[in-house]
C-alpha cells in the first residue's frame, strides 16, 4: 500500500480516523475538508469566553481512540485527555423525580428498588440480554463489512435468536413495568438518530457498552479529541487542507480517479488511486457524482431513504454556576411515544419538547470564565423534510425551552446568561452538508442498518469508501470510529493489486448484481 494515493473527504471522526489507519498502512493521504475548522459535527464555537461543543458530548469506548494513536507508535495521553463522567446521566421525570444512571449495578438496582421493587429481576435478565446483544452485534460485527448480502444473512439466525427483530422499546418493555425506567433504557438511541419505538433492538448494546467503558469527557471538551487528531495526523505526515469543498468526483471506466475541490477561488483536481468519503453518502451520490456512474445509488433510490431526526441546539453561558446541575442531563417530557411520533413520522413541531442538557463545566471549568458556566440544550425535532421555516420559529422555541428549564431546574435562569444562540436543521443541511438537515444520516431502523444501509464500498464505483454516520455500523462516536476499521478492512482486501475497474472478482460482481436487485425491492 505504500504507493497508493488517497483523497479522505471530510474531518469528522471517521475521516480523521481513516486517515490515521490508511497512513498506517503506509498509504500517501490527502484530506479535504469544506469548512475552515476541523471536526464535521464536532466542530466548536468560541464566543465571549466560553468554549461550546457544537457536536458530541458523550465519549464512549476509549480504547478505540488509544488504537489509533498506537497504529503509529504514539500515545493517546500525549495528545488530549479523558475523563470519567459520573453518573452517566441523570435523568429527570415531569413528576419530579429523577434517576441517576450510573455504572455500579449495585447503586443502579437500589435505584430500580425505589421506583419498582418487581424491576429489580427483569433489570438484571435486561441486563444479560443486553450484554448478549452486544458480544455479537459489537465484539463480533461492529468493525466487520456488510457490503455483500451473504454477510447479513450469515447474522439473521442469532440475530432472531436475540430478538432483534422487535425494537429497543419493545424489548425493554418486555423486563421492564415502570414507564418511567422504560424511558431511562430506551432513551441512548435518540444520541444516534433511532426511534427507540422503531429502532432495532441491537441498539440495547449501547447500555451494555455504557456499563463496561463508562462514560468519559474530554478535558477542553470534544474539540480537544479533533485538536489531539489533527496534531498526530500532522505529525505523521498526513496534508490536510481546510476551506476546501469538493466540487466533483472523477469516476473513469468505473473507478473513482481523482478529486475536484474549489480552494480561493480556484478548482483543482487532485488525483487519487482510491477515494474516502466521510461525507454524508446521500448527498455525496446526488451531488458529487455524475448520474451516469451509478446504478443502483440513483436519485430515485436515495431519496427513498428514510433520514434521522433533526435537532436543534441552544448555547448558552451563564455569570452563576448551577452545581445542582449534572454533566449530563436527560430532561423528558409528559410525553414519551406521542412526541417521538410527531417528530420521526408526522414531522410536526410540537408544543412539547424533551431535552437533552449538557454543562461541560461540571467536568472542565475552563470551559467557561470563572465563576460562570457553560451549556448546551439539544431538542430533538423534525429534519428539514417538515418544511419548519426556522428562521420565523427558531427564536420563539429556544425561549420556550429556556422557559422550560428556568421553572423546573435552574432557577432565574434568564437573568444570569451572558450569551446565546442557537442552530436549527437549517445549519446541519447548509453548513455540515446532510441531507435534509438530518442530524445522524439514515435513520438506523432495522431496514437501513447492516446491508441495508449504504455500503462503505460503493457498489456502483470501485474505489470509493464510505466512514462516519451514514455508512455502516452508523452514528455515534463508536460507531463512525468503527466504521474506519471496516474501511481499513475494504482497502486492504481490494486496493492491493486494484489498478482499475474490473479488479473486482466475479463472484463479487455477481453479489453486486444480486444485491442491486434485492435493493429495487427493499430501500
Amino acid at each position: 500500500m505504500k504507493n497508493k494515493s488517497v483523497v479522505v473527504i471530510g474531518t469528522g471522526f471517521g475521516g480523521l480516523a481513516t486517515a490515521i489507519r490508511l497512513r498506517a498502512m503506509g498509504c500517501n493521504v490527502t484530506v479535504v475538508e469544506a469548512r475552515d475548522q476541523p471536526g464535521g459535527r464536532a466542530g466548536v464555537f468560541k464566543r465571549d469566553g466560553y468554549t461550546f461543543d457544537a457536536g458530541p458530548t458523550v465519549i464512549t469506548a476509549p480504547h478505540l481512540f488509544d488504537e489509533l494513536f498506537e497504529l503509529v507508535g504514539k500515545e493517546r495521553s500525549d495528545y488530549f485527555e479523558l475523563m470519567p463522567v459520573t453518573p452517566f446521566y441523570r435523568v429527570s421525570f415531569p413528576d419530579g423525580s429523577s434517576f441517576d444512571y450510573v455504572g455500579d449495578e449495585e447503586e443502579l438496582i437500589a435505584q430500580i428498588r425505589e421506583f419498582n421493587p418487581p424491576d429489580v429481576e427483569g433489570y438484571k435478565r435486561l441486563a444479560d440480554h443486553a450484554r448478549r446483544i452486544f458480544e455479537t452485534g459489537y465484539e463480533e460485527l461492529v468493525d466487520q463489512p456488510f457490503d455483500q448480502l451473504s454477510e447479513m444473512l450469515r447474522v439473521v439466525p442469532e440475530m432472531i435468536k436475540l430478538r432483534n427483530h422487535r425494537s429497543v422499546y419493545d424489548l425493554v418493555a418486555s423486563y421492564i413495568e415502570d414507564p418511567r425506567l422504560r424511558q431511562v433504557f430506551t432513551f441512548q438511541p435518540l444520541l444516534v438518530g433511532g426511534n427507540p419505538f422503531n429502532v432495532t433492538s441491537i441498539y440495547l448494546l449501547i447500555h451494555w457498552l455504557e456499563r463496561k467503558w463508562g462514560v468519559h469527557f474530554a478535558k477542553g471538551g470534544t474539540t480537544a479529541i479533533v485538536g489531539g487528531m489533527m496534531k498526530l495526523l500532522e505529525d505523521i505526515g498526513v496534508d490536510v487542507r481546510l476551506s476546501s469543498p469538493v466540487d466533483q468526483i472523477e469516476v473513469r471506466g468505473g473507478r473513482a480517479q481523482a478529486v475536484y475541490i474549489e480552494h480561493e477561488g480556484e478548482i483543482e483536481r487532485i488525483a487519487c488511486d482510491f477515494v474516502v468519503s466521510n461525507a454524508d453518502p446521500s448527498v455525496v451520490y446526488t451531488n458529487l457524482i455524475d448520474p451516469a456512474h451509478r446504478r443502483r445509488n440513483t436519485d430515485k433510490r436515495v431519496a427513498r431513504v428514510k433520514q434521522s431526526m433533526g435537532l436543534f441546539v441552544g448555547y448558552f453561558g451563564t455569570d452563576r454556576n448551577y452545581s445542582e446541575i449534572e454533566h449530563h442531563t436527560i430532561v423528558l417530557g409528559e410525553r414519551y411515544r406521542e412526541l417521538l411520533d410527531d417528530i420521526f413520522e408526522k414531522k410536526i413541531l410540537a408544543d412539547d419538547f424533551s431535552l437533552y442538557l449538557h454543562r461541560p463545566t461540571a467536568s472542565d471549568p475552563s470551559l467557561a470564565p470563572e465563576g460562570h458556566d457553560s451549556f448546551y440544550v439539544l431538542s430533538p425535532v423534525p429534519n428539514n423534510e417538515s418544511g419548519i421555516d426556522w428562521e420565523a420559529e427558531g427564536e420563539a422555541y429556544f425561549e420556550r425551552i429556556l422557559a422550560h428549564l428556568e421553572e423546573r431546574h435552574m432557577p432565574g435562569l434568564r437573568e444570569h446568561i451572558t450569551t446565546n444562540f442557537f442552530v436549527t436543521p437549517d445549519y446541519f443541511q447548509g453548513e455540515l452538508s446532510s441531507r435534509s438537515g438530518a442530524g445522524f444520516g439514515p435513520e438506523p431502523r432495522l431496514t437501513q442498518s447492516a446491508w441495508f444501509r449504504y455500503h462503505n464500498a460503493s457498489e456502483d464505483i470501485s474505489g470509493l469508501y464510505f466512514v462516519g454516520a451514514g455508512t455502516h455500523p452508523g452514528a455515534g462516536v463508536p460507531g463512525v470510529l468503527n466504521s474506519a476499521k471496516v474501511v481499513e478492512r475494504l482497502v486492504l482486501e481490494r486496493e492491493k493489486g486494484a489498478n482499475g475497474p474490473g479488479s473486482a472478482s466475479k463472484k463479487e460482481t455477481m453479489a453486486n448484481r444480486l444485491t442491486r436487485k434485492i435493493g429495487a425491492i427493499i430501500p
